[in-house]
């Protein structure tokens, strides 16, 4: 009875070795094992559906403020989209041109993209009013309609700068124009949460650099370290927007 079952098995190992063998060979040949492979199509649709590498902070907390257009916005019209947030003031003498042209590059990148966003409050609420907002965004040629340029309460946009996104911004009669600021900005996924890449040392960087300065690149040569974060920037926008 032993032997029949053996031989029994034996045919059925012949039988399948005739038939798949052959297949198998092929499929090394053709490179389709691997493609067809079922822990393969795991591992890509994990891969596919993996989050970004980008490091994942506190959420913004809530706000309300009026734009340009004397509209209210809340933390409502940024949901379900990717924003950049800055902090400025359209008097401001030295930093917040450069930071506008900056972020205008990044207007002009995302343009046509209805889930990318910008948000720039004003820390002199009191003199950017909504129609000097909207003056200065004809100065500036800005035409990006999910550009929100925000004014409000100044202690509340203090509040939101200093401990809602961690951008320094504080009044100083000593300071041109009277104010300071840190000039960076700040990256928000599509459900409020600051977010950032890591620098080379393997730290989050919180923010990205708005504003001029250098680095050294792998050769050692100094580089526009602002253009080099602007292109980060733009990168990790991507990602975002896949997530």
């Amino acid at each position: 009875m032993k032997n029949k079952s053996y031989i029994g098995i034996s045919f059925i190992i012949l039988i399948f070795g005739i038939y798949a063998i052959p297949k198998i060979i092929a499929g090394f040949k053709n490179n389709t094992i691997v493609k067809e492979n079922r822990m393969s199509r795991v591992q890509q649709s994990l891969s596919e559906n993996k989050k970004s590498d980008l490091v994942t902070f506190g959420k913004v907390p809530d706000f309300q403020f009026i734009n340009q257009d004397s509209v209210k916005i809340s933390n409502d019209y940024f949901k379900g989209k990717v924003y950049v947030v800055e902090f400025f003031f359209t008097t401001c003498p030295t930093i917040c041109p450069i930071m506008t042209k900056n972020m205008s590059v990044i207007a002009n990148a995302f343009d046509d993209v209805d889930d990318f966003a910008i948000a720039s409050f004003s820390i002199n609420p009191s003199a950017d009013t909504p129609s000097v907002l909207k003056a200065y965004q004809k100065e500036h040629g800005i035409t990006m309609k999910n550009w929100q340029m925000l004014t409000g309460n100044r202690d509340e946009i203090m509040k939101l700068a200093n401990k809602g996104f961690n951008l320094y911004a504080a009044m100083d009669d000593k300071a041109p124009g009277g104010f300071e600021h840190s000039g960076l900005f700040a990256l928000v996924d599509k459900n409020g949460y600051i977010r950032s890449r890591k620098d080379e040392f393997g730290n989050p960087i919180l923010c990205y650099r708005g504003i001029s300065g250098t680095r050294k690149d792998e050769t050692g040569e100094l580089v526009d370290k602002t253009q080099h974060q602007i292109t980060e920037l733009k990168q990790d926008i991507l990602k975002l927007l896949k997530e």
